[in-house]
Order: C-alpha cells, then sequence, then structure tokens
C-alpha cells in the first residue's frame, strides 16, 4: 500500500489549503484514515480521523472548527484547512488505520504516506 499525500505550500496566515492524500489499493476501503503533522524540533501530533464509512471524524482540539476531513469513493482522504496560523507550520502526513476506525494514536495506523509541508507565514 502506498500513499501519496499533495497540496502543501506556503500560505498567509488567515489564508486556506486543501491537502490530498492518494492510496494505491482499496484494500484501505475498509479502514479509517487520519491525518498528523510533525512541526520542526516537535513530536508527530494527531490532527483529524475519518472512519471508513466516512460518518465518523475526530479533531485535534487545536483545529477544531477550523479544518475539516473528507474522503470519497476512490478511497482519497482530504484535509481542508481554513483560518490557517503560523502554528500550523508542519509536515502534514496522512495515514490508514489497522481498523475501520480512526484514532489519535499514531500507532494504530499501519501505513503512512510521506509527507507534505505547510508552511503558514504571519
Amino acid at each position: 500500500v502506498q500513499l501519496q499525500a499533495s497540496g502543501g505550500g506556503l500560505v498567509q496566515a488567515g489564508g486556506s489549503l486543501r491537502l490530498s492524500c492518494v492510496v494505491s489499493r482499496r484494500t484501505s476501503s475498509n479502514n479509517g484514515m487520519g491525518w498528523f503533522r510533525q512541526a520542526p524540533g516537535k513530536e508527530r501530533e494527531f490532527v483529524a480521523t475519518i472512519n471508513w464509512r466516512g460518518g465518523g471524524t475526530n479533531y485535534a482540539d487545536s483545529v477544531k472548527g477550523r479544518f475539516t476531513i473528507s474522503r470519497d469513493i476512490t478511497n482519497t482522504v482530504y484535509l481542508q484547512m481554513n483560518n490557517l496560523k503560523p502554528e500550523d507550520t508542519a509536515v502534514y502526513y496522512c495515514a490508514v488505520a489497522r481498523g475501520s476506525t480512526g484514532s489519535p494514536n499514531a500507532e494504530w495506523y499501519q501505513y503512512w504516506g510521506q509527507g507534505t509541508l505547510v508552511t503558514v507565514s504571519s
């Protein structure tokens, strides 16, 4: 299974970006998926998850109300990021969960993408 994340870039504070994560195999269609991020000098942290049916989502408190996770029938997962802040600057990673639900725990995920860099200027 391969995951390809894209959509990162440089944006000013208050702007928006939409990240995409394409999964190479449909075996992920029954799996939860998640987005995590890692800022320079910091540990990887949970951002958002979505269950395999797309009906259940969960967000880190720091992004609630600003980010939206979604997925389509091709198993592409999206992260719409609005009202971006400089503290959102990080490499963003998508991941496929071991089961049908997502989790804030990175250990729950079995496959990871290569990451896409988001830089928010003040």
